[in-house]
């Protein structure tokens, strides 16, 4: 089950990414504006951070033993692991195992955060592909099968919450002490030329889209239930 502290994270996300991402500069002939490499992976785990969220929300619908939406809510787990793999795994994540754990390593800085950092990588892509083995009508048929999947959405969750926001208070915050504010500037358009690469144009915007899609169909969309009954 989730804590406050993924909603506290989200919250205080924007003011992380300013401190991180340094002043904002109009690109050429754009409205939009550029943002820097700490900035870029901490908008990133905002969706990673929603994501949690939908986790959170199937992992309590599956405590029931009778679930008339049990379909509704597969749907949207392998939906939500599905842009885990894509945006999260094999592009967020490959960007920090190649472009900024790296830059630590040759540092010789938070050498033991990056190791732990690394290998929670490759535990959550297992976890994930468990999830999209039992997120299926056969995997949930027994009581087992349910209680698999609620071990597996709270067991990535109780990971990745501590992991995103030691990224987003340690270790992206401390890159600005290891390189130059060139080297900076230039990784965050490295950052910008392979979101297009993968993705095309808007490649977070439509992550976001597909969370917001999710939260939807399972009735979560709205912030405000969210906020504690006085």
């Amino acid at each position: 089950m989730l804590g406050a502290g993924a909603i506290a994270g989200a919250t205080a996300l924007g003011a992380m990414a300013r401190a991180a991402g340094g002043k904002s500069t109009p690109r050429a002939g754009q409205g939009e504006e550029d943002v820097g490499p700490g900035e870029d992976l901490m908008r990133e785990h905002g969706v990673l951070r929603r994501v949690l969220l939908i986790y959170a929300e199937v992992g309590r619908r599956l405590e029931s033993s009778v679930d008339a939406d049990v379909n509704l809510n597969l749907a949207a787990v392998q939906r939500s692991a599905k842009l885990i793999r894509r945006f999260i795994e094999d592009y967020h994540e490959r960007q920090e195992e190649e472009m900024v754990f790296p830059r630590f390593e040759r540092a010789h800085r938070l050498v033991e955060l990056v190791n732990v950092l690394r290998a929670q990588h490759q535990a959550g892509r297992r976890v994930t592909e468990r999830i999209q083995g039992l997120a299926t009508a056969t995997g949930v048929k027994s009581g087992d099968g349910r209680r698999r999947l609620r071990g597996e959405l709270a067991s990535f969750a109780r990971m990745y919450e501590p992991h995103a926001a030691r990224e987003d208070t340690v270790l992206f915050p401390a890159l600005h002490q290891i390189v130059s504010a060139s080297e900076y500037d230039a990784l965050g358009e490295d950052f910008e030329r392979r979101e297009h690469k993968v993705f095309g144009e808007d490649g977070f915007e439509h992550a976001v889209s597909e969370v917001d899609d999710v939260e939807r169909s399972l009735g979560i969309e709205d912030l405000a239930q969210f906020t504690p009954r006085a």
